[in-house]
């Protein structure tokens, strides 16, 4: 979580809202992403797409099966439904997203029971730094 904190921190950098999402599968990082919708036009650079992108091409494979990821922030229900198209074990995340979270605020869309895979939820690891830095960044943007 600490390097996906790092990722979000050079996201805030860029402009970009500070996501960052890290992929570890057997204790190796194979995927690492941060947001970076606005310096890619792209709507989908969310930090978990482009972790996921960077780690089904180390492993030449879209399925992850076995994987975890850490995010900073709880994952949208455009990169939820990613994580169970990947088919990734585990999901770590810092801070809740109220307004838009896709696997405990507003949707339960990465363990619902109705799919075909389910992916493990973990939250609140270091949730109050995740906070701070999302808190922070829209605090000095108004």
């Amino acid at each position: 979580m600490t390097m996906a904190l790092e990722l979000a921190r050079e996201a805030a950098d860029a402009g970009e809202v500070p996501v960052g999402a890290v992929v570890v599968l057997a204790g190796q990082v194979i995927g690492r992403g941060r947001n970076s919708p606005i310096a890619r036009s792209d709507p989908t650079a969310h930090a978990e797409i482009l972790a996921l992108r960077e780690a089904a091409a180390a492993l030449g494979n879209y399925r992850l099966e076995g994987a975890v990821m850490y995010a900073t922030l709880e994952p949208c229900v455009m990169c939820a439904g990613a994580l169970v198209a990947a088919r990734v074990a585990r999901l770590v995340f810092g801070a809740r997203d109220l307004r838009f979270g896709g696997v405990r605020s507003k949707f339960h869309l990465a363990d619902a029971a109705v799919l075909n895979h389910r992916v493990e939820i973990a939250e609140g690891v270091l949730g109050a730094e995740c906070a701070e830095l999302i808190r922070d960044f829209f605090g000095d943007k108004r």
